[in-house]
């Protein structure tokens, strides 16, 4: 008989028959001298049961909290579409432990409820932020009809169905996680962070979805998300989605230049950063070879903190400048009355758009009922433009954008495909644009092509100048 119990994340393995089971499956189990017995991660738990049963061992399951909801049923008629359900039976396919990669705007949010009415067991949902933990919720309370709690935001309800942010569930996991069978991370590339990571190692649920449009990072991370959710079941390009799923649209990108000052400073202090790279034999062509920059920064004193300085100071003259300014100006006049959503890679250049044009700024330190009050604003079209540095690159459901406009941001190709998904939800008769302002003599050029490395783009870009 083996014995297993859940304790703070982990769990507890013991029993006449523990010396069998770890030695057939060594991998899955550390020995903890605090307690004379057997340890495992809690995510592990669907691993070690398949093993238990091929072995014929009995189980004293202790661990295992969640409930069967066998009366949960649909309380609308769900049909879903060939790419949802394309993306279900291959998840199906593989054991319902998987990952899907959905474009932004398809529905993914469908796939999870038909995912939960299928499994009909307790579930847990896991996303970044607040606003979309709060669009989860009401999805699953419309198709259910049953309460759904919440963590986070000031909420601390536990269901049978609950959603919670990445960050609460860090902080709750280790007391609940054996209180779900069914794990969703939505956005689910931010699961491999480091303290993320914990929200899905100290749950038991053997059942699990994770959903991105974009789910590879670096290959630790991506490693660590197959460990985590399962490998990736299911691939589904914008560019594979008729008409009526997402809007179509175009790409286009608008060459600009730097004034004459603008030019002189950024020549000046680039050649400060390059002449410190050569130096000392840098080359920036990954995050290692960031360190090692950081590295050689704090090395030299006095001659580091100078090029650092110089590092951010032609990055930021690259990434603004007065032209950039004026062609915003100029798509807004020509977009009139249409929904726009401007996106910066910063605060500054986004409270400076704001300020000239009196434009309303979504940032991380937008309050909540500040935010709630722009976006809705934004939707009814009282206020059809909106500016915002990162925080509606994902996660917002905002269908009336049909005009993005890219003053700035970095070289990831993720960021770039969720800025696009913003403006993909599909609406009657909607033609989506994306415009990518680009300073064509500076190392943003570079950085523009890099993050544009994906298919999306491919057969949707435009290049030429507004000017």
């Amino acid at each position: 008989m083996i014995r297993t119990v859940f304790d703070h994340g982990t769990l507890v393995w013991s029993g006449d028959d523990i010396a069998a089971l770890v030695a057939a499956q060594p991998a899955a189990f550390k020995f903890d001298s605090r307690i004379n017995g057997f340890r495992s991660r809690a995510c592990d738990y669907a691993v070690i049961l398949q093993k238990l049963r091929s072995m014929k061992l009995e189980l004293q399951d202790d661990a295992c909290a969640f409930n069967a909801l066998n009366d949960l049923s649909l309380q609308e008629t769900l049909v879903p579409r060939p790419h949802q359900q394309t993306a279900f039976d291959a998840w199906r396919k593989s054991s319902y432990r998987a990952v899907a990669a959905l474009p932004t705007g398809s529905g993914k949010t469908i796939l999870a409820v038909m995912a939960i009415a299928r499994l009909k067991r307790s579930a847990l949902v896991l996303v970044p932020t607040i606003d979309l933990m709060v669009q989860w919720a009401n999805v699953l309370k419309r198709f259910f009809n049953v309460p759904v709690g919440m963590w986070g935001g000031g909420s601390s309800e536990t269901c049978d169905i609950t959603v919670s942010t990445y960050n609460s569930a860090v902080l709750k996991m280790e007391f609940s996680g054996n209180r779900f069978a069914f794990l969703i991370a939505d956005e689910c590339h931010h699961l491999p962070g480091p303290a993320n990571q914990l929200a899905a190692q100290w749950a038991i649920a053997p059942y699990r979805l994770g959903l991105s449009a974009t789910p590879e990072s670096d290959p630790a991370r991506d490693e660590l998300l197959k460990d985590l959710m399962g490998d990736i079941c299911c691939r589904i390009q914008i560019d594979e989605l008729s008409q009526g799923i997402l809007s179509d649209y175009t790409v286009e990108t608008i060459p600009l230049e730097l004034s004459a000052s603008e030019r002189a400073e950024y020549l000046q202090n680039r050649k400060i950063y390059i002449d410190f790279l050569h130096q000392h034999h840098l080359v920036m062509n990954s995050v290692r070879s960031w360190r090692n920059f950081i590295m050689e920064v704090a090395r030299s004193g006095q001659a580091g903190r100078k090029a650092f300085e110089a590092y951010l100071k032609q990055k930021n003259i690259a990434r603004s400048g007065e032209e950039k300014f004026r062609m915003v100006w100029e798509l807004i006049r020509r977009h009139g009355g249409e929904r726009i959503i401007i996106f910066t890679a910063d605060n500054a250049a986004a409270y400076e758009l704001g300020r000239r044009y009196l434009l309303p700024v979504l940032t991380h330190h937008t309050k909540s009922a500040e935010r709630k009050n722009m976006l809705e604003n934004f939707r009814t079209g009282e206020c059809p433009v909106l500016v915002s540095s990162k925080v509606l690159n994902e996660g917002v459901d905002v269908p009336e954008a049909n005009i993005g406009i890219i003053v700035s941001g970095g070289a990831s190709v993720r960021e770039h495909v969720q800025r696009l998904g913003r403006i993909l939800r599909a609406r009657p008769g909607k033609k989506a644009i994306l415009y990518e302002l680009v300073n064509a003599s500076t190392s943003e050029l570079s950085v523009s092509n890099r993050r544009r490395e994906h298919r999306a783009y491919s057969s949707k870009v435009n290049g030429g100048s507004l000017c």
